[in-house]
């Protein structure tokens, strides 16, 4: 066992908001296990790990142990062989107090691995299967277009792999039960719930698109795809320029929400996809995120998230539910295409008044009374559906008293 104190100042996160701290492992190591120690009332601290062959998780403040074995993990770690040499216990500063912050790590270098704790998942998925429901676009009427149909899910959610409260099998099962087709589960600075998509996809009936919430002080990314790790400790262009070349795509996560809006500066090339409708949108008369938008791309794709983490919160998987045109045959990357294209739109909740944008045509649906609103539009929407000449940029639905109803790119 090695214990290492010592003292974190505001200077150690000024100069570096993410610090190494070097552990010897020696050959036959079977597992390890980090404990962290500090006053949580005095300061905040992340945790992560990267071996000698690069990076083996993150659980950001959510945990402050971890443990690492060939066969299983800590959620929001890789389970894998455990190399002889020297691993880092990766600490984020997140809260540094002005009189300093002192810790304590101790690592275990285990030479049998530990028992699988009781609710890991791999002991075995406890969740109940999801309630078959049809698809949202065709209990809404929502049309078809040359192949392509409108799906409804939610790009933003979280589970035990970071600090949300539900394992992937769970919450699966229960965006699915809320009429969604896909879900982007997008533990922050992780990428070890990938390995359950496909099992929990299949339980629950529903599209699971990996994701992972890239997550700075100055400004929060979700990257979607199959794009491996995302190095949260780089610069955002570099995040964009990976995501791009893996052949995923890039969104900026909610850029005016308090604490957590985009403050990171960006080339001109920019990511186009912005989260402007997050759950923390809760006066939608606020126009602070449109203007967001007209500011940062001419050519601005509009999404929405949940940011779901636990029931308790009061806004489940699809409040907001973003809406893509993709081909349904194409799975995940029938999606990934829909984003890069373009092709969304975003309601309150599955079963809300919608706004698509449908070949030349703008559909309502189940918008009488509402106002529909674009740099050329101005109309009142009559009737349970209807159509309108679709025109440039993005558009809107709103109260006759400036609420915002739906959105599409």
């Amino acid at each position: 066992m090695t214990t290492i104190k010592g003292v974190w100042t505001l200077a150690d996160r000024i100069s570096g908001p993410v610090r190494e701290v070097p552990v010897e492992l020696p050959p036959g190591t079977a597992a390890v296990t980090v404990r962290l120690s500090y006053d949580r009332s005095a300061g905040t601290l992340d945790l992560g790990c990267a071996g000698p062959r690069g990076f083996r998780g993150w659980s950001g403040g959510a945990r402050s142990e971890y443990t690492v074995t060939a066969d299983w993990a800590t959620p929001g770690y890789l389970p894998g062989e455990i190399e002889p040499g020297v691993w880092l216990v990766l600490v984020g500063l997140y809260r540094i107090p002005d009189e300093g912050l002192p810790y304590k790590i101790t690592v275990i270098a285990h030479r049998r691995p530990p028992a699988v704790p009781r609710d890991h998942p791999a002991r075995g998925v406890r969740a109940p299967r999801a309630q078959h429901r049809e698809p949202a676009a065709s209990r809404r009427g929502a049309p078809a277009l040359e192949g392509l149909r409108w799906l409804a899910g939610d790009l933003h959610a979280h589970t035990t792999h970071s600090d949300g409260s539900l394992g992937v099998h769970e919450l699966a099962c229960l965006a699915a039960d809320c009429g969604l087709d896909f879900l982007a589960v997008t533990d922050h600075n992780t990428v070890s719930h990938h390995a359950e998509l496909s099992s929990a996809s299949a339980l629950a009936g529903i599209l699971l698109l990996p994701g992972q919430e890239v997550t700075t002080d100055l400004g929060h990314a979700n990257a979607f795809g199959d794009v491996g790790w995302v190095d949260f400790r780089k610069g955002p262009d570099e995040w964009a320029k990976a995501v791009r070349d893996r052949g995923g795509v890039l969104s900026i996560n909610h850029p005016v929400a308090g604490d957590c809006s985009w403050r990171h500066p960006m080339a001109p090339d920019r990511p186009r996809i912005a989260e402007l409708w997050h759950w923390s949108w809760w006066d939608r008369t606020w126009g602070a995120p449109l203007a967001w938008g007209q500011a940062w791309a001419d050519d601005l794709v509009v999404v929405g998230g949940s940011d779901y983490h636990r029931p308790e919160e009061g806004h489940p998987p699809g409040a907001p539910t973003t809406w893509v045109l993709a081909d349904p045959a194409a799975g995940t990357a029938g999606i990934i295409a829909a984003l890069a294209d373009g092709r969304t739109a975003v309601s309150a909740s599955p079963d809300a008044p919608l706004l698509l944008r449908h070949g030349d045509e703008f559909v309502a649906i189940g918008a009488d009374g509402l106002v529909l609103w674009g740099p050329e539009t101005r109309a009142v929407v009559r009737g349970d559906r209807a159509a309108f000449p679709a025109r440039p940029g993005a558009h809107r639905l709103e109260t006759p008293r400036n609420e915002v109803m739906a959105l599409c790119t």
